[in-house]
């Protein structure tokens, strides 16, 4: 494949590459491309793409006068909604091939209209039936006094109003690192949870990580943070337990998303029946840590 040379974007959360030099398009990409569109786009390319097959064989019904009965002499349209027909198999009976070529042509058409509703019902399902995890991570991190020790917190929620199970989290700290030959270099640092699995997750939680002697945050000043270029990257894997299939979701925080001497508020309450309530609608919310000075 050919190179190109207008620079190709590529999102990874707030993270933006630009690919020079790099290869446009691979035909054996085209299932997952096709599958990476948009709903919108999704549905203009299919009404693209079945608007130019009725083209290609209305201009070749209309090439031989006479190959179709009934099919005025000179109409495109006629000849565009015949190739609609023919395409989906209806045959409404007006109009029919009258010659070998317009059978040789309808022909073809019924056999390309057999593949397309296969493919299309196919990419259809697919698109319906992913697993979407539907969880999602506070807007911010903060960094305070938790259990006597400063602690960087992130908080989760499970959006579903079922549980997710089994599920597994990671964060993972990304920071410009000095190296002997004077240069800097992108280090990357798995980050100890407090807890990193739990069977049930059915509502929302904050992941912490104690910034103790061992970890690569201790000693780390505000300013350090915006030195380094520090980025935190967080994942949770779990089961939907109404199709048992594994979800994956993830979020990435700039150092300007971390947010020192605050902590998140309560979310839980417990009612008077003994039911916890889970206000979702403070998932983001932040108040100042008292016990951190100044």
């Amino acid at each position: 494949m050919k190179k190109k040379d207008t620079p190709i974007s590529v999102r990874a959360g707030k993270l933006e590459f630009v690919k020079i030099n790099a290869k446009t398009w691979d035909w054996r990409d085209g299932y997952h491309w096709i599958l990476s569109l948009s709903w919108p786009r999704f549905s203009a390319f299919v009404l693209g793409f079945f608007t130019a097959i009725n083209l290609i064989f209305a201009a070749a019904y209309k090439a031989r006068s006479g190959c179709i009965a009934e099919l005025p002499p000179g109409s495109f349209l006629d000849a565009m909604f015949f190739s609609v027909e023919t395409l989906a198999t209806v045959g409404y009976g007006h109009m029919h091939p009258a010659t070998l070529y317009g059978h040789l042509v309808t022909t073809l058409e019924i056999v390309v209209g057999m593949f397309w509703t296969a493919v299309v019902t196919g990419v259809i399902f697919v698109r319906f039936s992913r697993p979407n995890a539907s969880i999602a991570f506070s807007k911010i991190a903060v960094i305070s006094q938790f259990d006597g020790q400063p602690t960087l917190m992130l908080r989760v929620a499970n959006l579903r109003h079922r549980s997710m199970v089994e599920a597994e989290f990671r964060l993972m700290l990304l920071r410009n690192e000095p190296i002997k030959e004077g240069d800097y270099v992108r280090r990357f640092h798995t980050l100890k949870l407090t807890f990193d699995r739990l069977i049930l997750f059915p509502a929302a939680l904050t992941l912490r990580h104690v910034i103790d002697e061992t970890s690569p945050l201790h000693g780390m000043r505000v300013e350090d943070f915006e030195r380094t270029d520090t980025r935190l990257m967080a994942s949770v894997v779990c089961v939907d337990s109404v199709i048992h299939s594994p979800v994956q979701s993830q979020h990435d925080y700039a150092w300007r998303d971390l947010h020192f001497g605050k902590r998140f508020v309560e979310i839980y309450a417990e009612a008077a029946d003994g039911k916890l309530t889970v206000d979702y609608g403070r998932l983001h919310e932040v108040e100042r840590d008292d016990l951190v000075p100044g």
